[in-house]
């Protein structure tokens, strides 16, 4: 097996007495796409900063093909960092932000403006070299500040919160500019991002922190279907997360007793639910069907629709049960126009138990 490219080793950064980071351990290969998420202070953008060599970690090591970085300076890493403000140069035109790294470089000066011509065509800016960064849009100057770092042909590329500051319409198409620069490029990008819906269309793989810990990595696919614990069942969104009393059926299957009822699922691999105790349920909202009547197989619910929420090209319907539980269902929105639904209307909410899955005891 291949040597790991980047080694996050037991690393920790304190600041007085508040732990930023607290013991992170992971590795990135070559040529890898990874995600840092979780929620404001997480320690997932100061993770990035010592990677980046801004910050200096207070114990643990940062090894880059198994020699350890933690002392060298950010210019000697090879890893330049597209800021979330982009960090342009204002009183520069767009051809001199492009050259400045490889400026910094000592390289002649045709050479530089050999590269930067070439990167400002790659990417979409030739036309808009003798701009101001003023002069710009926003997306515009995100793609200067790709440009300019990838001018400088580093092994890894560091973005922090690359695509908040564009519009909706342009995040989207940055989104798939920065998967397709990837691919074409095989180096490996790490990326901060607060949305899932980036994370989870560009990574590989996504590392989820809170308070300073790892709570999972995965592959996108994986931590949405398949979340190790309640935080990360949360914070990816889109699961119904029921609480109950678990009873263990002949089969060996559950049954969980709560709010929305009485309603099944396979026992964890991991042993720890016995009967009597308290356990937690997920089942995503993409799992859970609608019909107008109950058909006697699988978990059924009925319920009664409170309200109906669209986004894009999907549908939240959010349900009430007659015991006052709560649950959702996501559908496409060309299926709820077949079947339009009304506040207050009753339903039946219904999925197999084959698509909930118990969190470790």
């Amino acid at each position: 097996m291949a040597a790991p490219m980047i080694e996050i080793d037991r690393v920790a950064k304190q600041y007085g007495n508040h732990a930023a980071v607290a013991d992170v351990s992971f590795t990135i290969d070559k040529g890898e796409f990874i995600a840092l998420m979780g929620p404001s202070g997480c320690g997932k953008t100061t993770t990035l900063r010592m990677i980046a060599g801004l910050d200096q970690p207070t114990s643990g090591e940062i090894r880059l093909w198994g020699r350890r970085l933690n002392e060298d300076a950010p210019w000697e890493r090879d890893a330049p960092l597209v800021w979330q403000s982009y960090a342009l140069f204002p009183f520069l035109s767009v051809r001199k932000n492009v050259e400045f790294g490889l400026k910094q470089r000592r390289l002649p000066a045709t050479e530089r403006r050999k590269k930067a011509d070439e990167w400002m065509e790659r990417l979409g800016i030739a036309g808009l070299a003798e701009r101001g960064v003023d002069q710009l849009s926003g997306g515009q100057r995100q793609r200067v500040a790709l440009a300019r770092a990838l001018a400088l042909e580093p092994e890894m590329l560091l973005l922090d919160e690359p695509l908040s500051a564009l519009d909706p319409h342009l995040r989207v198409r940055m989104q798939s500019e920065l998967v397709r620069l990837h691919r074409e490029l095989g180096i490996t990008f790490i990326c901060v991002t607060h949305s899932h819906s980036e994370a989870f269309a560009m990574a590989d793989r996504v590392v989820i922190m809170n308070e300073g810990r790892i709570q999972q990595i995965g592959a996108p696919r994986e931590i949405h279907r398949r979340a190790a614990n309640r935080f990360v069942a949360e914070f990816v969104g889109g699961n119904n997360i029921f609480t109950g009393t678990a009873c263990v059926e002949a089969d060996g299957s559950i049954a969980l007793v709560g709010p929305v009822g009485t309603v099944h699922a396979p026992a964890p691999t991991e042993a720890g639910i016995v009967t009597g105790a308290a356990a937690t349920l997920v089942v995503p909202a993409d799992r859970i069907e609608l019909a107008a009547e109950s058909t006697g197989s699988g978990n059924e619910v009925a319920a009664r629709v409170v309200t109906v929420e669209f986004v894009g090209s999907t549908v939240t319907v959010f349900l009430e049960t007659e015991g006052g539980g709560e649950l959702r269902a996501q559908r496409s929105l060309h299926e709820m126009e077949n079947t339009p639904l009304a506040v207050g209307q009753p339903v039946v909410a219904r999925w197999s138990p084959s698509q909930g899955f118990f969190l470790p005891a």
